[in-house]
């Protein structure tokens, strides 16, 4: 099956709904909120496409050698001594997986409601 079938399957219920938050989906209008705090924020260094600035690339090409939980913890804890904030004022630590997880596979432009 197409998973954004069942994404919409799991995501048509309030208790599914409800479970999938706790795997670490944000609801739609926080999912949202992040994809544009990324593209605004992130992008300010990382670049507006995420290709690099200030602050280096954040393309799946150049995420690939790093553990997913590597880049999570940059996200939540930033990388003291260097322009990387930590953004754990802002963020849930499964928000920052969740961010994570999205940069490694591509950024979207914008979210769409599709995971």
């Amino acid at each position: 099956m197409n998973l954004r079938f069942l994404l919409s399957l799991l995501l048509a219920s309030p208790a599914l709904a409800a479970s999938a938050q706790s795997l670490g989906e944000p609801e739609e209008a926080r999912a949202r909120a992040l994809v544009h705090m990324v593209r605004q924020d992130c992008g300010s260094c990382h670049g507006m496409r995420l290709t690099g600035g200030l602050g280096p690339a954040l393309t799946p090409e150049a995420l690939a050698k790093f553990p997913l939980d590597s880049l999570v913890a940059v996200i939540y804890h930033g990388r003291p001594g260097t322009p990387m904030p930590p953004w754990k004022a802002m963020l849930s630590e499964s928000e920052a997986r969740w961010i994570a997880q999205r940069l490694q596979q591509g950024f979207p432009e914008e979210h769409t409601g599709t995971r």
